[in-house]
């Protein structure tokens, strides 16, 4: 993006006089730029498809004492290997000491017995009303019965976790491995992703060295809970659309006339008639969105919004490329396939999901169709499996609208951003000489599902940067980026009445860490600025990322069970909702 300037009276009054050149904007939207709407100067058609990756500096190596070519070489691999240096360190956070603590916490006392369960029998089974204690007893014990129970999220999720329990067993580690693995992947995507979108291999190493601190991410990594995994499907599928996003704009630049100048011209017959082919990523996008939804159904919100999104992408590419109708144009051509790419993907991917429940005669409500309800009505000709799936489906999601159970640390979507409420999943107050504790006053222990505050309460500012950035600079990345964000949190405000929790929150938390991750960049300042602006910059950068890591470490404890002196707890509970 280039920089925003104000034009002068003067230049407005001769800009009233003067030939206007062709192609040039019109007045009104020069005058614009007062109030931040850029006006781009008149490029080359490929370079606005596809723009240019800018050629990162190689001073940084010349420091170290490299060489021009040494330094280039570098520069080239960075783009590899700092993501994975960032993954690397998010994977040591998360799997040292996973085993801890040695308990079934909050939700755990679901997800990984009916993963083992699954492991069994393909379908979940009943486990007894002592089963927590006994699977962390000495021996540990296992007392599942074949017995179906009635569960109320898809298996996938399950799936994955149950992946982790065969390998190492049915203990903490093994039912927390998958999850820590995906969640030190989702560093590694948005590190990717970032570096694609903002065209800067520091700022999308900064995102995910973002993600890897913060705490919500960190303590959801190491908990065996669905809600990571959603996460980690979104990513995966944003990711794919971006790929999707730059072949296809690419083959529309290729397709365009070249001038005299040589210098690509948009094309009518391009923009409105051609055909865009074969979009395996897109499906990969699709995919992905399915695994979501099998996890949690909340992730039929990112497959409407991000769908959409794909498409008026479509409708922006052949506008640029020359189209007159681009909408008409889209909806002819490119709206049919992005619903089979995305959509019919995805139900067939959540029907497959369902696999074990389908193959097996134990699941709940597996022969409802074969009972004297489930044979009556119109839809009788449907095999008894999908008639009983679907009525599965209706109970399931009679159930989430109806949750309305008062729970302790239940939180309204509104008090999410500023952290006004988080989960406690684990906690114990061990006395001197007990789990670790080495002080007089007694000890604390807790898992507590806290974002980073430094983190989130930037990241509020940082919305409202990309909004701007959005509303009055066309900026299609922060489109993007407010369309992730507004698909994990918006709908939670629908259900006002619903028991509903802050980590329902950690979706949309990558995206947070991408915002924030464009706004420093802002703050850095960018290309062509003075060395005075981009050193104020950097520094005030720079205290804002050491301020957000200083911040994880100190609530280290909190995330992780360590015990510490009850007066160092409650120095942690910065707000009373936090206790």
């Amino acid at each position: 993006m280039g920089r925003v300037t104000s034009d002068t009276t003067a230049t407005d009054a001769a800009a009233q006089h003067a030939p206007e050149p062709p192609g040039a904007p019109p007045v009104w939207q020069r005058r614009l730029r007062r109030f931040g709407l850029p006006v781009r100067p008149q490029t080359d058609v490929r370079t606005r498809l596809v723009p240019a990756f800018p050629e990162p500096s190689g001073r940084l190596w010349a420091v170290f004492g490299a060489g021009p070519e040494a330094a280039a070489r570098l520069t080239r691999w960075s783009a590899w290997a700092g993501p994975l240096l960032v993954a690397l360190f998010a994977g040591v956070l998360r799997f040292w000491n996973l085993g801890s603590p040695r308990k079934v916490i909050f939700d755990e006392t679901y997800y990984p017995k009916d993963a083992w369960s699954l492991l069994q029998y393909g379908y979940e089974g009943t486990w007894a009303k002592n089963a927590n204690g006994a699977l962390v007893g000495h021996p540990p014990e296992l007392l599942l019965s074949p017995e179906h129970s009635y569960v109320v999220h898809p298996p996938m999720g399950k799936w994955l976790i149950a992946l982790g329990e065969g390998v190492f067993g049915m203990n903490p580690f093994g039912w927390r491995f998958m999850v820590a693995l995906l969640g030190t992947l989702s560093v590694l995507l948005i590190c990717r992703i970032g570096r694609r979108l903002l065209r800067s291999t520091a700022l999308g190493c900064l995102a995910g060295a973002l993600l890897a601190v913060d705490g919500l991410h960190f303590v959801m990594s190491r908990t065996a809970l669905l809600d990571l995994i959603v996460m980690f499907w979104v990513v995966a599928a944003f990711g794919c659309l971006l790929v999707d996003r730059d072949r296809t704009r690419a083959r529309l630049a290729a397709a365009l006339p070249v001038g005299p100048d040589g210098l690509a011209r948009p094309d009518e017959s391009v923009g409105d008639r051609l055909r865009l082919g074969w979009r395996p990523w897109r499906i990969a996008a699709g995919l992905c969105l399915g695994l979501s939804a099998a996890t949690k159904w909340n992730g039929l919100y990112y497959l409407a919004a991000f769908a959409l999104m794909a498409v008026l992408w479509d409708v922006a590419a052949r506008r640029t490329a020359g189209a007159r109708r681009p909408f008409r144009s889209a909806l002819r051509r490119d709206v049919l396939p992005a619903f089979g790419a995305t959509v019919v993907v995805a139900v067939a991917t959540y029907l497959a999901s369902w696999s074990g429940w389908i193959a097996t005669k134990g699941g709940y409500y597996r022969d409802w169709a074969t009972t004297p309800e489930g044979r009556t009505g119109a839809w009788v000709w449907v095999p008894d499996w999908l008639r009983s799936l679907w009525h599965y489906q209706t109970e399931v999601y009679s159930f989430h609208t109806g949750l309305t159970t008062p729970h302790t640390y239940q939180s309204n979507p509104w008090s999410w951003l500023v952290l006004g409420r988080p989960v406690s999943y684990f906690y114990e107050d061990p006395k001197a000489g007990q789990d670790g504790c080495t002080v007089a006053e007694g000890c604390a222990r807790e898992v507590l599902a806290l974002g980073t505050p430094l983190l989130w309460w930037a990241a509020c500012f940082a919305l409202l940067y990309v909004l701007y950035r959005w509303l009055f600079q066309r900026d299609w990345r922060a489109g993007a980026i407010l369309c992730a964000v507004a698909a994990g949190y918006l709908p939670w405000f629908l259900y006002q009445e619903r028991t509903i929790f802050l980590f329902y929150a950690v979706v949309f938390v990558p995206f947070l860490c991408l915002a924030l991750a464009m706004m420093i960049g802002a703050i850095i300042g960018p290309p062509g600025s003075t060395e005075r602006r981009r050193t104020i910059g950097a520094v005030g950068a720079g205290v804002l990322v050491l301020l957000i890591a200083w911040n994880f470490i100190y609530f280290y404890p909190l995330y992780t069970g360590m015990p510490i002196p009850k007066s160092a707890w409650h120095h942690r509970m910065w707000f009373d909702t936090w206790v």
